[in-house]
């Protein structure tokens, strides 16, 4: 048991910290702070700050991975969107959309709709309405994006506003490389080329800022993303304003269209 007025330790020892300690900032796996970065990948994705309503959308956005869906656009070229489909059906066994696993597997690394369409597409904006399904997207971008993401930026010394960076960059281009396109891994070893994160003594705004840019060029070098406002325009905002805790009042734009979220 912990005396009142002292801080605990996981072993339930007394650190001698005062309650009037000041708080470390909250990362971005704090409820809180998870909700605004959904809100703002939803921004760059779906247009919109009501990521709930984005677990049934499904279309081929033409950048060549197929069908686009879901809450952080998994895809069915990518293979992600396969790895919903089966915890899916895990969860709920002869669901409508586990009929489709082997055209999924079949269709992966391409932009083919074989064996899909029409009928795939109905399939998944019905099951989206199945607490279930919405789970299951929740666990695989938590599993393959989200907390990968934030554990990097963590290691790396980053605070929410880094983090969020990363989760960013793993959403739209992944960990690896993929024909055509660089992916996180690289496009991180190239701002380290740059500059220091603070893990290793750098400075973590300098180090956002060449992570940005090294990010903003691998888009530009791919022709479905060479829109680079959700850097520009967002995250390169709140890093020139010096909001590496991600605190709201936030105000950015997306593709032209302007995006508020309200402080406490």
């Amino acid at each position: 048991m912990c005396v009142i007025g002292t801080a605990c330790t996981s072993s339930g020892t007394s650190t001698g910290i005062g309650i009037g300690a000041p708080q470390a900032p909250a990362a971005l796996d704090d409820p809180a702070k998870k909700e605004i970065a959904m809100r703002l990948v939803s921004s760059a994705e779906n247009s919109s700050l009501d990521w709930k309503a984005q677990y049934g959308y499904i279309e081929d956005i033409g950048d060549g991975r197929g069908y686009t869906a879901g809450i952080v656009g998994f895809c069915t070229g990518c293979g992600d969107l396969r790895l919903v489909v089966q915890r899916y059906a895990k969860a709920r066994p002869g669901n409508a959309l586990e009929r489709f696993l082997p055209a999924l597997r079949a269709v992966e690394g391409s932009a083919s709709h074989e064996g899909l369409g029409r009928a795939f597409t109905a399939a998944w904006k019905k099951a989206a309405e199945d607490p279930a399904m919405r789970q299951a997207q929740d666990a695989e971008r938590d599993r393959i994006y989200f907390g990968p993401a934030v554990a990097r930026a963590k290691a790396d010394g980053l605070g929410a506003l880094g983090q969020f960076i990363y989760y960013d960059a793993h959403v739209m281009h992944g960990y690896a490389d993929a024909k055509g396109s660089a992916g996180f891994r690289t496009i991180r070893e190239r701002a380290l080329r740059r500059a220091e994160p603070p893990a290793r003594g750098g400075d973590e705004t300098a180090y956002l800022g060449a992570f940005l840019d090294a990010r903003a060029a691998a888009m530009r070098d791919e022709p479905s993303h060479s829109d680079t406002s959700r850097i520009d325009t967002a995250q390169r905002v709140f890093l020139d304003r010096g909001n590496l805790d991600l605190d709201p009042p936030l105000d950015w734009s997306v593709y032209g269209d302007r995006y508020h979220i309200a402080g406490k």
